[in-house]
């Protein structure tokens, strides 16, 4: 391969004082580590409202559960009322029937047992009679004993019964306090949770913005540079300064993955042309398939300190984003064989603007064997 050289020095310093002022106007955008620190911390506060709202949705229920039983319980207290009334009531007039026939036999003494004994007919008569007169106080005496017990269980029952209403009503208390308190927690997290991922969003348009400018002015400068050039130096047979023909050097296998991220890398390297992004693709096939460098297109991609869209994150911006059509187009002709003549046994290349190397200048880059 024929490497012609390329005296534009001093046109490439003027270029590049260009840029430096173009690129100086654009303002501050976010870095890719303030969006993956915001990304993580919306992270974590999704993940800790999804808690929080499991929580919430668990003392739900248990205050439900709690309300049940308070219903429950208020039901037999009121029925246990119902009860002791009627305790109380039969109690009162057992003791109202029996103060009656106390009084009764008071008022008119011993004589009305007597005469009741001596009307008996006959000594049978009279043993019934006299049994009859000792079961009917012994019977006033056992009905107002009953009812006394009775009443003191209705009476302990419900008492019981209170002690438990109170204690799940304190629980109730408890869990709506608790489940306030965590819907308080839940609308905090929700505001940092919005304001996160509203700093989020802002940071990702502010980094595209950045993206954007920062290829737009490098775009304009390299045509400004590239022009400068043709100017200086004029053309060559090719009629575009480099052999510009397609030639065979190859196919490997590969994933999609790896078609991807060589697209991906290529977009990031070069023009959005046919030619320039082939050059970048035909050197980095160039290197899978020596064995000075990785054997792999990931090897040499992520190869420590080799490209620049690697170390800055737009690499991973473009993977996010999808490559271009042209740029997959590309990829896939590398993969399958295609090289640019022009860089066929090149190695290198960097951005032409910043380099006094001399090489074979395609879209931005000049492109050259060793270092």
């Amino acid at each position: 391969m024929r490497i012609y050289k390329k005296r534009w020095v001093q046109s490439g310093i003027a270029m590049i004082c260009s840029l430096a002022i173009v690129l100086s106007v654009f303002p501050v955008f976010a870095d890719n580590e303030e969006i993956e620190s915001l990304e993580n911390e919306t992270s974590a506060l999704e993940s800790e409202l999804q808690g929080i709202n499991e929580d919430i949705l668990a003392l739900s229920e248990e205050i439900s559960s709690t309300e049940m039983q308070v219903e429950m319980l208020n039901g037999e207290i009121a029925r246990t009322t119902d009860e002791l009334k009627e305790a109380q009531a039969n109690e009162e007039q057992q003791y109202e029937d029996m103060k009656a026939r106390i009084k009764y036999m008071y008022e008119h003494g011993n004589a009305t047992l007597l005469e009741l004994l001596f009307s008996a007919e006959n000594m049978t008569d009279f043993l019934n009679k006299a049994d009859f007169i000792e079961n009917l106080s012994q019977y006033d005496r056992n009905a107002l004993e009953e009812l006394k017990g009775i009443h003191q269980q209705i009476e302990d029952e419900q008492k019981t019964l209170q002690t438990q209403q109170a204690s799940l009503t304190e629980l109730q208390d408890q869990l709506q306090s608790q489940q306030a308190s965590l819907q308080a927690k839940a609308d905090e997290t929700s505001t940092n949770l919005a304001d996160v991922q509203a700093r989020l969003e802002q940071a990702r348009e502010e980094e595209a913005a950045r993206i954007a400018a920062e290829e737009e002015a490098r775009r304009k400068a390299a045509e400004e540079a590239a022009a400068s050039v043709n100017n200086g130096s004029g053309s060559n047979s090719s009629g575009g300064g480099y052999d510009n023909s397609v030639i065979n050097g190859g196919g490997i296998n590969a994933s999609t993955d790896d078609v991807t991220l060589l697209a991906a890398i290529i977009q990031c390297e070069a023009y959005q042309t046919y030619d320039a992004l082939l050059a970048v693709a035909t050197v980095i096939m160039n290197r899978v398939e020596s064995p000075r460098f990785p054997n792999s297109i990931s090897g040499v991609v992520y190869a420590s300190g080799q490209f620049e869209p690697v170390i800055t994150g737009r690499l991973q911006s473009v993977l996010d984003s999808g490559p271009t059509s042209l740029s997959i187009q590309v990829a896939q002709d590398a993969i399958n064989g295609a090289r640019l003549a022009a860089v066929s046994d090149c190695y290198y290349f960097l951005y032409a603007h910043t380099s006094n190397r001399d090489g074979v200048v395609i879209g931005d880059n000049v492109f050259f064997q060793s270092w």
